[in-house]
């Protein structure tokens, strides 16, 4: 039987890309650090993947373990697999590559000669790419000879809205219907297989951007718009008026971006910004602002969610007012309880919101996109 390795039992882990796998015929592997939850799925061997939209159903994931990432037994896993997924967040990335590493040098030990796909499912650009750097630094000379005629490390892009909702049974997962999983097929080592609910993409590139620059984008911007309105949730947000007009905004200003980079058909594109800010309203998910708006640093950074449309857009000479409100009340947000929103309120409150946020997003000191940047700060408050 074919066999993947999932690093990540998380919501995500579970509720999307080894739900994909296992409907696709392997057995899906689970490893983890949460003890509580490996023995959960080695005692059950199944769980259940609510999808909770405007029709509900249940779907059953049954040929599945689960095994302790920290340990050794993660590595005669790994020897066995033909596909190796993660959804641990791409911050712990280099912590998963040396068991990964492990796992490719007893493969190579024991003589396999047969493909594994190494495909890092995570929340930023190139990540698979990523990966395989922090992989392929822990290699001799020929383990990376090896490493690079029969381990491939496709990059890809993951769309799904899986919020932490508290089920019963703790290892059953919610999610929203919509998924999309886009995957670059020229960097499969030995020809990609079939997955159902696997896409295969020539042009990588524009699938992530797409979705860094939409459901990104426009998710973020709802997050922050509302925890400043004091709002809990996504869908509550959403609803809001003033707070809808800017995210579809910004959403089409970035989307003109894209549009000019990549071609893409301009009806087509603003249908699917409706259909985004659809899933933005689907009340089963009851997705908090906090899980969205988490890490405001990360999310300002230069290659993320808002400065990089933004700086797309203006390339093409589109006007960005609602990105910049949306830039603005990412600067706005302050959660005591996440460590980056706290340390960058701090920063504005020594540096001033200028120099803070050109140090928060990369921008130049003499860039006179902070000017604007400011003003929406200020201004943002006046919605």
């Amino acid at each position: 039987m074919k066999q993947a390795i999932q690093f990540g039992a998380g919501n995500i882990g579970r509720g999307f890309i080894g739900a994909v796998l296992e409907q696709a015929g392997y057995h899906v592997v689970f490893a983890d650090v949460n003890q509580t939850v490996i023995d959960k799925i080695n005692e059950d061997k199944r769980y259940t993947v609510h999808i909770m939209d405007v029709e509900c159903r249940d779907l059953v994931i049954e040929n599945i373990s689960a095994v302790n990432s920290t340990t050794d037994a993660v590595v005669g896993e790994i020897v066995k697999s033909d596909i190796l997924t993660t959804a641990v967040g791409v911050g712990i990335l280099p912590r998963i590559a040396p068991a990964i590493a492990r796992g490719i040098v007893a493969r190579m030990e024991a003589g396999i000669e047969e493909p594994l796909n190494i495909i890092a499912c995570e929340n930023a650009v190139r990540a698979s790419s990523q990966l395989r750097e922090h992989v392929t630094a822990l290699l001799t000379d020929e383990q990376k000879e090896y490493c690079s005629k029969w381990v491939g490390f496709p990059d890809c892009s993951v769309d799904r809205i899986v919020p932490p909702v508290r089920s019963e049974n703790p290892i059953d997962v919610v999610v929203e219907a919509y998924y999309e999983w886009n995957v670059e097929q020229k960097a499969f080592v030995g020809g990609a297989p079939h997955i159902e609910g696997m896409n295969l993409a020539d042009n990588l590139t524009a699938y992530i951007e797409r979705k860094l620059f939409t459901l990104n984008t426009g998710h973020a911007i709802t997050a922050y718009l509302g925890s400043l309105r004091g709002i809990p949730t996504i869908d509550k947000s959403i609803a809001d008026e003033q707070i809808s007009a800017i995210v579809r905004g910004a959403m089409q200003e970035s989307g003109l971006g894209l549009i000019h980079k990549f071609g893409f058909d301009h009806d087509a594109h603003f249908k699917y910004i409706e259909k985004i800010i659809g899933r933005f309203r689907n009340p089963y998910l009851n997705d908090d602002v906090t899980r969205v708006g988490r890490e405001p640093l990360r999310k300002l950074s230069a290659s993320d969610r808002l400065i990089k449309p933004l700086l797309t857009a203006r390339e093409y000479g589109v006007e960005t007012p609602n990105l910049l409100l949306g830039i603005g009340a990412a600067l706005r947000y302050d959660n005591p309880e996440d460590a980056q929103s706290v340390k960058m309120q701090a920063e504005i409150a020594e540096k001033g919101i200028r120099s803070a946020a050109a140090g928060f997003t990369g921008l130049n000191e003499d860039n006179p996109v902070l000017d604007e940047i400011v003003k929406a700060y200020e201004s943002v408050v006046r919605q």
